[in-house]
């Protein structure tokens, strides 16, 4: 089957060459905006690509498990990843396995976003925050401390374990809402001097 155009009559042939300046000409009526950034920041777009992200649960685990999709995904070879094993007394994440490295070189990012797409656990995401330009090129390698997302007050710092009688699986369905005290008497016979334990708020037992 072919497809033909449909012809023009008198008058479109006529107003054809004027057509193609029809987005100059609306733009041109128009006010003016100037953006005065630095001094004024405008708010970007919700869904805006900026600097990334390495969340956590809502007990302060992290989300990321090492897998190393995300750098296998990335076009620019811009992400490193190097994953270690989870033990009993050094557990960071559900499961095996956390990312004990994660570097990503801001000079390689084209911001495409299919790191973001290939995470299995939602681990890693996009911000909209823009400002990350440098002096250095070292200083535009951003490593595990730059990109891991802060404590949330109630969140309790890793490493400990797990909510008791639970497994990655009721992690990844998000049904852990907080700390339990028996995380949080965990790390204070551990770490008592961890400023986490201040504002961790636990909550009762575990998922059902």
């Amino acid at each position: 089957m072919e497809f033909e155009r449909n012809k023009k009559g008198p008058i479109g042939e006529l107003l054809a060459p004027v057509a193609g300046f029809g987005v100059t000409f609306s733009s041109m009526f128009r006010p003016t905006v100037t953006e005065q950034y630095p001094f004024e920041k405008v708010p970007t777009q919700p869904r805006y690509h900026g600097r990334h992200q390495l969340n956590r649960y809502a007990d302060g685990l992290e989300k990321c498990i090492g897998c190393e999709l995300c750098a296998w995904a990335c076009p620019a070879d811009a992400i490193f990843v190097e994953g270690a094993n989870n033990s009993p007394e050094e557990r960071y994440s559900p499961g095996e396995r956390y990312g004990r490295v994660y570097q990503i070189n801001y000079l390689r990012c084209i911001f495409c976003g299919y790191c973001i797409e290939a995470c299995p656990t939602r681990a890693l995401t996009m911000t909209n925050e823009y400002e990350i330009t440098g002096p250095t090129r070292e200083g535009m390698i951003y490593e595990k401390q730059d990109l891991l997302a802060p404590l949330q007050p109630g969140m309790l710092a890793p490493p400990h374990p797990m909510v008791e009688g639970t497994d990655d699986d009721n992690y990844y369905r998000d049904e852990i809402t907080g700390p339990t005290e028996a995380q949080v008497e965990w790390v204070r016979e551990r770490r008592p001097e961890d400023p986490s334990l201040e504002t961790a708020r636990p909550v009762k037992g575990a998922p059902a």
